[in-house]
């Protein structure tokens, strides 16, 4: 959502990397594409104006005069004051001292509150909570049969005592209910079945009006939830704003959730809404699946629009995704160099799948912005194919994939819906891959296929003592004589004898180690002269 903005303010900071020192003029100018970047990201204007002013505050003081990189000390300006316009730091969730703890969502129709409820409280349960939801939106047509297939894909229980609307023709027709009491009875179920965790999904309207808060109202009253989030779209612009502020005085909320930020809105509108209502950002969405939903860190979040990546998401995100003891098992068999085999690869492209999509795990990576374009063209179905090849394969040919001869990849090629060609693209990286990882692994990540044979890197051994390579010249005198006593005393060395009995057959009588006098006679094996030229 935000990489217009990105790539904006990236732009700017390369402008001054190529400057030494930042004088005055340089700062105003770079504040004012910030400025520029950040009114076009649809930012409110009052945000951008305190933003800019701190900005150009900091820019101009000790910190970035004395600084060695002064370019790097404006970035690190732009990042803390854009962590503090997003909230400052993470809060978590209240809990309430006796549970049940209430949760009550609010906020416009279209927002994606109902898909909203199913993520928060599948985030819940997997944390060990027992939630429980309630649907008490009984105005919008189908928003309880939502809840409960929301509530059904999410493992977690929904209580619907009322149908609500089902979308009759003649709205008359409509069976009214009363939301209050559906909150009141959902509340004493909660508590009379243990659930530790009450989430209430109310109605919403296209616009801020004054039955839709009294509704709202009346429910918290009702409730006396110990959180209300407003959810709102983060594709909505400038109206995000007002609308945030509306609910801040007529409701009241105690924090807010962002959906939608999957989208390609400019969306900097929601960035503005924590700064002018002083409530922090709790949640995220970023996506249709119920697991597209993170916590918002502010400073993370500050990070992915600098283009400077979300390293601890993605970790979180694997922690999650992957088995500790299979990791483990993976290491050792990628440090044997032969354990690892396709059924490895295909667990781990399964782990990979539930880890999410590979454009947003691409784009958390620091300095992806500059390859926006191939990431958008990456295509998501290429990981179906490959895993669509390697489950055409017999346990076999998994194991041991040298056996897979033409017929086999012909085979495997119908079954898969592929080509040979791909078959053996497939393989071929695999093999590629399998050798990387496992010099690596033995390496420890210190060295590169081909890098034996540079000095230093553990090439050949020389024979003996190795002459210093004189400039110029070759390695040999073009002198016969000389060149037979460079091969001597390359044979020969200086090593001091051996004890008595070793591998190289030497003599036990210790070399002399007298400078001044006649070098001790070296004791050679029968039959090696002829080699030395003697």
């Amino acid at each position: 959502m935000f990489a217009t903005l990105s790539d904006r303010l990236t732009s700017t900071f390369k402008n001054l990397r190529t400057k030494g020192r930042l004088s005055e003029a340089d700062i105003d100018a770079t504040v004012r594409e910030i400025r520029r970047a950040l009114l076009d990201a649809d930012v409110a204007v009052s945000v951008v104006r305190e933003f800019t002013g701190k900005v150009r505050e900091r820019a101009l003081s000790v910190e970035v005069s004395g600084a060695l990189n002064p370019a790097q000390q404006v970035v690190k300006i732009v990042n803390d004051e854009l962590v503090a316009i997003l909230g400052g730091a993470n809060r978590p969730l209240v809990f309430a001292k006796t549970p049940p703890t209430v949760i009550l969502l609010a906020g416009l129709q279209g927002a994606g509150k109902t898909t909203l409820a199913g993520k928060l409280a599948l985030h819940l349960r997997n944390q060990g909570h027992t939630p429980l939801l309630v649907a008490a939106d009984l105005q919008r047509p189908n928003a309880v049969t939502q809840l409960k297939i929301v509530g059904e894909r999410a493992g977690v229980p929904v209580f619907a005592p009322h149908p609500g609307t089902q979308g009759h023709a003649d709205e008359s027709q409509a069976v009214a209910g009363d939301p209050v009491a559906v909150a009141r009875e959902g509340l004493a179920t909660a508590v009379s079945r243990q659930h530790d965790i009450l989430i209430v999904d109310t109605a919403g309207r296209l616009g801020v009006d004054a039955e839709l808060m009294q509704q709202a109202g009346d429910i918290r009253d009702a409730l006396d939830p110990d959180e209300i989030l407003f959810v709102i779209d983060a594709m909505i612009g400038q109206d995000a704003v007002a609308t945030a502020q509306a609910f801040a005085d007529g409701v009241g909320f105690t924090g807010v959730v962002l959906t939608k930020l999957d989208g390609d809105a400019r969306g900097g509108a929601a960035l503005s809404v924590a700064s002018v209502t002083g409530r922090p950002i709790l949640f995220a969405s970023t996506g249709e699946k119920l697991t597209d939903f993170e916590v918002f860190h502010p400073d993370r979040m500050a990070s992915r629009i600098l283009d400077m990546g979300d390293v601890l998401t993605l970790i979180e995100q694997a922690e999650k995704a992957f088995d500790a003891d299979q990791a483990e098992e993976l290491a050792a068999k990628l440090a044997s160099g032969t354990g690892f085999t396709l059924e490895d690869f295909l667990v781990q492209m399964q782990q990979l799948k539930q880890m999410g999509s590979m454009k947003k795990m691409l784009g958390m990576l620091p300095g992806m912005g500059q390859m926006r374009e191939a990431i958008d063209n990456f295509d998501e179905r290429e990981v179906d194919r490959v895993e669509a090849i390697v489950r055409s394969m017999t346990p076999g040919e998994r194991r041991s994939p040298k056996i897979i001869n033409g017929s086999r990849r012909a085979r495997i090629a119908k079954g898969s819906g592929t080509t040979a060609t791909d078959v053996n693209q497939l393989l071929e990286r695999f093999e590629g891959a399998r050798k990387m990882m496992a010099q690596m692994a033995k390496g420890g990540g210190m060295g590169l296929p081909g890098m034996g044979n540079l000095p230093g890197m553990g090439g050949k051994k020389g024979r003996g003592r190795s002459a210093p390579p004189a400039k110029g010249k070759k390695g040999k005198s073009g002198n016969p004589a000389k060149r037979a006593e460079q091969e001597r005393l390359a044979a020969a060395g200086p090593a001091p004898a051996a004890p008595k009995g070793s591998a190289f057959g030497l003599g036990s009588k210790p070399a002399s180690t007298d400078t001044d006098g006649p070098a001790a006679p070296l004791e050679l094996p029968a039959g090696l002269e002829k080699f030395l030229g003697r």
